[in-house]
């Protein structure tokens, strides 16, 4: 490249970070490999042709790559990148892929294609794997998970790609896309022309039908038995602070079900049992926000008569579940937040009955504050030697008070001991169940808001399936000072309980040793953190939990150093 008339001329594998820069990303999450020298050679030519380039992060393993684009968008609000390795990479990568598309989180997923040319073009095939690395169909690898696919064909058209598939993640049901990238292509020069815009495509939103909303308004302020069940929280600050102004005014009881975020405090006065069990089996009135499985059709289901109201991006979930046929009388699609602040201020117009409303209040009153006495009383009761998760999630949850945090839960602490208060506080693993989510995730929150307290609370199993040495080697590389929790009860506690669960009275229920669950003997956990310099503990006793508490976060907060609390926790089964 000679002279002025390239002067606007880059290789294409650098050519496309300035591009995904002005589409808003701030950070490509990479693990590189054989596919990666003209994106390294192209990195280095962008920048010193002073191209404005997101931020390339080294990361060593994909699935912990993948996890943090995941928890960056679910802070920040913002779709990250993902570049892989060819077909080995997107394979690790893959069940990132599917954490993600259940989450509906948007993120620009790539990877290289093994050269196309075994010769006679630059970048064609040179070693072995190039030859080894080829599929027939590489993309199948995650097409189910992915709202599109491509492969550049031409360096002329990647601004044009790039610009599609940003769209298409962004646009309702947010979800991740996937670009192939042959490795000639990406060795050849592009153009810079257009590459410092936004996209030329909007984001495809949606608005609730008018007729709907004003039937499920209307259901709402007629109903005598009413429950919300909200899953994936509120959307955003402002119908977090709605949604819990409508039930508290209006005495409509709300559940998280197996939620993965928070839609209202958990200490108000409308926030009832995690599993509302004996109000669906009563309710006139079903508002499901947001929820792939609202309740569990096996043990409760609401009446034929009750009419049930899905809100959110997708409410049948049509793009995500094959088979889902929770009923819906009245559908409200659009982005969660925005439906949800217009059913509100259409709810809100409606009369009232004053009388059935105060009826409620006292009742759901009630029975909340009783929920949330049993609650800790059993969590109380758990603090001894080994401790129970229930008492860890409560000693977590009053040391967090007053503090700007978010708690990563994967198979950790569990969420009613916690009493969070606040939006964005509490995450939990996809419904997908692609463990080794719950770290990667909270580096990613961390990356995306450094002075927010961010906790992974994970179990022993959780914690080995996010390939811990990789996610300390990048907490310490970056500099992130994540409190990862691991509450340790050797055992694939999750796999016993779904034993004992599916055969209540078999053989397993009775065991202490159940076969196909045991971690034992466990890793030193505390060691593995050490290597990459975190501040790390044991605990074993559980009144020593709270100022172990204390002291990682002074550690996290005045060192900005990543901390591990390795935590002996009690076996879930006969013991």
């Amino acid at each position: 490249m000679q002279g002025n008339a390239d002067a606007a001329l880059v290789t294409a594998g650098g050519a496309m970070f300035g591009k995904l820069k002005a589409l808003g990303v701030s950070h490509v999450f990479a693990n590189s490999g054989t596919d990666f020298p003209p994106i390294i050679e192209g990195l280095i030519e962008a920048r010193n042709r002073g191209v404005d380039l997101p931020q390339a992060v080294t990361v060593p393993h994909e699935h912990v790559a993948v996890g943090m684009a995941h928890g960056y968008y679910q802070i920040s609000g913002r779709a990250q990148a993902v570049l892989l390795h060819t077909n080995v990479g997107l394979s690790n990568g893959a069940t990132g892929a599917i954490n993600a598309a259940c989450d509906q989180v948007p993120m620009f997923l790539m990877s290289g294609r093994t050269p196309v040319m075994e010769g006679g073009r630059f970048g064609a095939r040179t070693v072995p794997i190039g030859w080894g690395q080829e599929m027939h169909d590489q993309t199948a690898l995650v097409r189910e998970a992915c709202k599109w696919t491509y492969e550049l064909r031409f360096p002329d058209q990647l601004a044009d790609v790039l610009n599609r598939g940003w769209t298409i993640a962004n646009s309702i049901p947010k979800g991740p896309v996937y670009l192939s990238l042959p490795r000639e292509v990406l060795c050849e020069p592009c153009l810079l022309d257009g590459f410092d815009a936004g996209t030329n495509m909007a984001p495809v939103s949606a608005a609730p039908d008018r007729a709907a909303l004003a039937t499920a308004a209307t259901l709402l302020a007629r109903a005598r038995r009413p429950l919300v069940i909200a899953q994936r929280g509120a959307g955003s600050q402002e119908a977090f602070t709605a949604l819990t102004g409508l039930v508290e005014d209006w005495a409509f009881p709300l559940s998280h079900y197996w939620a993965n975020q928070i839609a209202i405090p958990m200490t108000s006065p409308c926030h009832v049992d995690w599993s509302p069990d004996a109000l669906v089996r009563e309710a006139d009135v079903i508002l499901v926000i947001n929820a792939l499985a609202p309740w569990w059709p096996d043990r409760a289901s609401p009446p034929p008569t009750a009419r049930i109201i899905q809100l959110g991006p997708d409410p049948l979930f049509a793009r995500s579940s094959p088979m889902r046929t929770f009923r819906s009388d009245v559908a409200l699609v659009g982005d969660t937040a925005t439906a949800l602040l217009e059913l509100i201020a259409a709810t809100n117009a409606q009369a009232r009955q004053e009388e059935d409303v105060a009826e409620r209040r006292a009742r759901i009153a009630a029975l909340a504050e009783d929920g949330r006495n049993a609650v800790r009383d059993a969590a109380r009761a758990g603090n001894g030697s080994p401790m129970s998760k229930e008492w860890v999630s409560h000693c977590l949850g009053q040391a967090v008070k007053g503090r700007k945090s978010s708690v990563f839960h994967e198979l950790g602490c569990p969420l009613p001991p916690l009493e969070l208060e606040h939006h964005l506080s509490f995450f939990q693993e996809p419904h997908s169940g692609g463990l080794g989510w719950g770290l990667p995730a909270a580096m990613g929150a961390q990356l995306a808001d450094p002075e927010r307290l961010v906790f992974a609370t994970v179990g022993d199993g959780s914690y080995m399936f996010a390939n811990p040495v990789a996610c300390h080697q990048v907490c310490e590389a970056l500099g992130l000072p994540v409190i990862t929790l691991v509450l340790n009860n050797e055992e694939w506690g999750a796999v016993r309980s779904s034993v004992t669960g599916l055969y209540k009275d078999g053989l397993a229920s009775r065991s202490n040793d159940v076969p196909l669950t045991s971690l034992s003997p466990s890793p030193d956990f505390a060691a593995i953190a050490e290597a990459s310099r975190a501040y790390a503990e044991t605990v074993v006793d559980g009144t020593e939990l709270p100022a172990a508490l204390e002291r990682a976060i002074n550690v996290a907060s005045r060192e900005r150093r990543q901390v591990l609390l390795n935590i002996s926790i009690k076996k879930s089964g006969p013991h």
